[in-house]
C-alpha cells in the first residue's frame, strides 16, 4: 500500500520511465550474443569503454602484490578491513589528483586537499547540488544533456532543471542569447537559479568546449552571483584537436589576467568540478567519483556528505598502487585515446555509407547521429516512432535526442565503445540495411501509387 511509504518511495520523479530507461529494458529483455541470441537487441546506449581492459588486465597481472593488500612486502588487509576516515586514503587523493593533471596536459595542478572522494559522479553531481542548492531552486542545463541529469539531480534535492537551449546550427554550442533567455524563463517561473552545469566534453555530442564558452559560462556566473558546476568526466576520453581545456585552466588564465584579487578569488569558489574513473580508465563498477572545488564550506558539507556513499578502501588502495605508474597511465591514456579515435572513425564512416551523417565531434564514448531525414514529419512523435522501430526492427539500442531534451526531432546518441569491432560492423549492417529498405518503401511510395 502506497500509503503505509514515504512520498519519496510513492512519487515517479525519478525519470525511468525516460525513453533512455526504457532502451535499456528492452535490451534487458532481448540481449545480443554472437552465439546463443545471435538476433538480440545490441546495446548502443551504454557511454561504457571496454577498449582498453587488456591494458588494465595486463597491469594486474604484473603487480598481485596491489589485488594482494601488501604495501612494501608487509600485508595490510587488516588496516583496510578496518574503519578509515571518510576523507580517504591520501596516497589515493594524491594519484587521482595527479591522474586528472596528467589528463589534462599537466596544464592544471589539482590539489589534494581540494578533492572529496565519492561513490562514482553520480553521487558527486547529486551532493554538489545538495550543497548549492535549496527544494525548488533551478539550475541552468545545456541542451542536449545526459539523461540520467533528470534523475541524478533532481529526484531526491527536488531542484529544477532549466535548459538552456542549444542549436545545430552552430554545432549545440552555449551562446549568450540561450543563456539569458534560460535565466529569464526560471525567473518568470519564480525560481531562483543557483547555478548552471555542463558537461565537457559534452554528453551526448561527445564535443569540447571552446575556450570562448567556457569564457561566456565564467561571466555570466559572476554576472549573476551563481555557480558553475563543470562534469569532466570523459576528460580524457578527446581523441582529436581541439585539445581539452578544463574550466579550471581556464580560470587561471583569467587569474592570472586580472588584478582584482577580490573578484579572483570569488569566482575561484563559485566554480566546482565533478570527476570519474568510470569512463576514462573503464571503472564504472569500482563506483570512484570525485568533487574538486575551491569552497572551504562546500568541501566540508561534501565531506560530510561523502560519508552516504563512501570509496571502499580496498579500491582506493588498488586503485593508488595503479595511478602511481606513471609509465603505465602515460601508456594508458595514449593507447586509449587512440582506439576511441579508430572505433569513432568506424562508426561514422559505416554510417556515413548508408546516408546517416554525424556531428563533427573530437570526444567521447558516443556520436551524436542525425537521422532527420529518416522521420516521417519534423515531430518528436516521429522520432520515437522511428526510436521504437529500430530498437523492435533493426535490433539496436539508442537514445533518442528527445530523451536528451533536444529541442530539435530526429538526433540520436550512438555508443561505440563497449562492444567489440564485430559487434560494432554489425550494428552498422543492420542500420544500413534498414536504411535501404526505408528509401526503397519511400521511392515506391512516392512514385507507384494506385491510380483511381
Amino acid at each position: 500500500m502506497s500509503s503505509l511509504l514515504s512520498k519519496k518511495a510513492a512519487c515517479n520523479a525519478h525519470g525511468q520511465d525516460s525513453s533512455y530507461f526504457l532502451g535499456w529494458e528492452e535490451y534487458e529483455r532481448n540481449s545480443y550474443d554472437r552465439i546463443t541470441n545471435p538476433e538480440g537487441i545490441i546495446q548502443m546506449g551504454l557511454a561504457e569503454n571496454q577498449l582498453c581492459y587488456h591494458l588494465l588486465e595486463s597491469w594486474l597481472a604484473n603487480n598481485p602484490h596491489a589485488l594482494g593488500f601488501k604495501s612494501q612486502g608487509q600485508y595490510i588487509f587488516r588496516k583496510l578491513a578496518l574503519f578509515q576516515d571518510y576523507h580517504g586514503l591520501p596516497e589515493f587523493k594524491k594519484a587521482m589528483v595527479e591522474f586528472m593533471s596528467e589528463i589534462s596536459g599537466n596544464k592544471v595542478r589539482f590539489e589534494p586537499q581540494s578533492l572529496v572522494l565519492i561513490a562514482g559522479a553520480t553521487s558527486a553531481n547529486e551532493a554538489l547540488i545538495f550543497c548549492l542548492a535549496d527544494p525548488n531552486d533551478a539550475f541552468l542545463l545545456p541542451t542536449p544533456y545526459y539523461p540520467g541529469f533528470d534523475r541524478d539531480l533532481k529526484w531526491r534535492t527536488e531542484v529544477v532543471i532549466v535548459p538552456i537551449h542549444c542549436k545545430s546550427s552552430n554545432g549545440f554550442q552555449i551562446t549568450e542569447e540561450g543563456l539569458e533567455q534560460a535565466y529569464e524563463d526560471a525567473t518568470n517561473r519564480n525560481l531562483r537559479v543557483k547555478g548552471v552545469l555542463i558537461t565537457n566534453p559534452s554528453n551526448p555530442c561527445g564535443t569540447t568546449m571552446t575556450v570562448d564558452e567556457l569564457n561566456l559560462l565564467l561571466n555570466f556566473i559572476e554576472l549573476k552571483k551563481i555557480h558553475l558546476i563543470s562534469d569532466e568526466i570523459y576528460s580524457g576520453t578527446v581523441f582529436n584537436k581541439p585539445d581539452f581545456k578544463s574550466v579550471i585552466e581556464v580560470l587561471n588564465e583569467r587569474n592570472n589576467n586580472n588584478n582584482n584579487s577580490t573578484n579572483q578569488i570569488m569566482i575561484r569558489e563559485q566554480v566546482h568540478v565533478v570527476y570519474s574513473l568510470s569512463k576514462d580508465l573503464g571503472l564504472p563498477g569500482f563506483r570512484v567519483g570525485a568533487i574538486y572545488s575551491n569552497h572551504k564550506m562546500v568541501l566540508d558539507a561534501a565531506t560530510k556528505m561523502s560519508s552516504f556513499g563512501l570509496v571502499s578502501s580496498q579500491t582506493q588502495f588498488l586503485l593508488s598502487v595503479m595511478l602511481s605508474d606513471k609509465y603505465f597511465t602515460k601508456t594508458y591514456i595514449k593507447e586509449n585515446q587512440k582506439r576511441l579515435k579508430r572505433r569513432h572513425k568506424m562508426l561514422v564512416g559505416g554510417l556515413k555509407k548508408a546516408g546517416i551523417s554525424c556531428l563533427k565531434s573530437n570526444a567521447g564514448l558516443f556520436c551524436w547521429v542525425d537521422m532527420r531525414h529518416l522521420l516521417k514529419s519534423n515531430t518528436f512523435n516521429a522520432e520515437i516512432e522511428l526510436w521504437k522501430k529500430i530498437i523492435y526492427d533493426v535490433k539496436l539500442n539508442i537514445s533518442p535526442g528527445s530523451s536528451c531534451h533536444c529541442n530539435e526531432p530526429g538526433w540520436f546518441r550512438v555508443c561505440f565503445a563497449n562492444m567489440s569491432g564485430r559487434t560494432l560492423k554489425l550494428a552498422i549492417k543492420r542500420l544500413k540495411d534498414f536504411v535501404a529498405d526505408h528509401d526503397e518503401f519511400n521511392y515506391h511510395t512516392k512514385y507507384h501509387q494506385p491510380t483511381t
